[in-house]
């Protein structure tokens, strides 16, 4: 195995993944042209494909610049040249090598774009345009078409001419400066959450258009209207920043970094045992009072004043001492096993083996056992959303690079 790190061999457990005769997915017969590259683009369709989409996914070649394709097929831990992360978001998907720049490629995606219901793309606002590909033309060919256009700062506005990652937006969007110890530097989170979240955005919006598109089919439009969905990586983030605006707009309240504690609902906090730390989260109002009662504090679970949240956000440094008094001599395990018992929401802080050895993840189907087609196995995150009628599985492995470019061109000429 060549690695630029040493992993441990996947857990046991049960083997899952690609499933022989599995049952189309909700999405079959959609059919997918994916442009863009990295994580935000690519994510949303690695999503739709898990649901059966068929996915075509565009790669420039390799030349003087570098070995062509996806970076993400080099970014963080290799085996045999390709990361193991893109086993898990080019899933399902066939790979077209075409090179954009090349008007003799453009006029090939520009066919498989017509043939499309999907086009998704994550370039720098004007790029598609400045390659002839823009909506208005697309569209003329391919009035049902559905566009998902992921970038920094949306299509429109003052910013939309910069470059945007994640990180950025996430910056920008008000995560950032709450991800802290009070008074220290900001950290991040450490996944690219700011483009999975725009992603899954994504995805939502093309869900949606193509319910609408579903809606306006008549004689004359076969497949319905077809629209584009502009998501902007920092909006994402913000759609997801509960009620951080409205306090400054009603109170002029800047919510500011609390570590691990979450400032007005309490408690919901970490704290410290023997062996480590848990989260727990006793904000409920009966919940906060079995919880007292686990620790042996029912004075404070009794007290009127603490009976509803803000009596407890009032005296939350009380309730954390209490509670941090209680864990500190126990074992993590310890803790969990009382706070379980006594129906109080509590965990454990999960690394990946931890996750990798859980059962519950393995009982849902959240851990499936690939093997890439170079004979690596694997375990990589199940699929998600669980639907009862038409669930989604993982598809073929992730392509080597132009694996279908000859399939998929050949079947544009018949």
């Amino acid at each position: 195995m060549n690695q630029t790190g040493t992993t441990p061999a996947p857990a046991p457990g049960p083997t899952s993944g690609p499933t022989p005769g599995a049952a189309p997915g909700p999405l079959a017969g959609v059919k997918v042209v994916e442009l863009g590259q990295l994580i935000a683009g690519p994510f949303a369709a690695k999503t739709l494909a898990d649901f059966g989409a068929e996915v075509i996914k565009i790669e420039p070649p390799a030349s003087g610049k570098g070995p062509g394709g996806d970076p993400l097929r080099q970014w963080r831990l290799l085996h045999d040249g390709t990361s193991v992360w893109w086993q898990v978001q080019s899933r399902g998907k066939q790979s077209v090598v075409l090179d954009l720049r090349e008007e003799a490629d453009r006029a090939v995606v520009r066919r498989l774009i017509d043939e499309a219901d999907v086009l998704i793309e994550n370039f720098k606002p004007g790029t598609l345009e400045g390659w002839g590909l823009a909506y208005e033309s697309l569209s003329a060919t391919n009035p049902g078409l559905v566009m998902l256009r992921i970038s920094g700062y949306g299509q429109t506005g003052p910013y939309r001419d910069r470059p945007g990652f994640g990180v950025v937006a996430e910056a920008m969007g008000g995560l950032r400066h709450l991800t802290a110890e009070p008074g220290r530097v900001p950290v991040r989170v450490g996944v690219s959450i700011g483009d999975t979240l725009a992603a899954l955005h994504g995805v939502i919006g093309v869900l949606m258009a193509l319910h609408h598109r579903a809606k306006t089919i008549t004689e004359d439009a076969p497949k319905g209207r077809g629209q584009v969905i502009d998501v902007a990586l920092y909006e994402a983030v913000f759609n997801c920043m509960e009620s951080l605006l409205p306090e400054y707009s009603a109170f002029g309240a800047v919510r500011e970094p609390a570590g691990s504690a979450l400032p007005g609902i309490a408690p919901s906090n970490a704290y410290a045992c023997r062996d480590g730390h848990v989260l727990v989260a006793g904000n409920g109002d009966s919940i906060f009072r079995r919880l007292m009662t686990a620790i042996g504090r029912d004075d404070l679970g009794t007290d009127p004043q603490l009976s509803g949240n803000a009596g407890r956000v009032a005296r939350v440094a009380e309730i954390d001492a209490a509670i941090g008094e209680w864990t500190l001599p126990r074992t993590v395990s310890e803790v969990l096993d009382a706070l379980n018992t006594a129906q109080v929401p509590a965990g454990r802080i999960y690394t990946a083996k931890d996750i990798a050895e859980d059962p519950h993840y393995r009982a849902r189907g959240m851990i499936e056992h690939i093997v890439t087609r170079d004979g690596l196995a694997l375990d990589v995150p199940g699929v998600v959303p669980k639907l009862s009628l038409t669930p989604g599985h993982i598809g073929a492995p992730a392509p080597a690079l132009g694996e279908h470019t000859e399939s998929v061109t050949k079947a544009l000429r018949k």
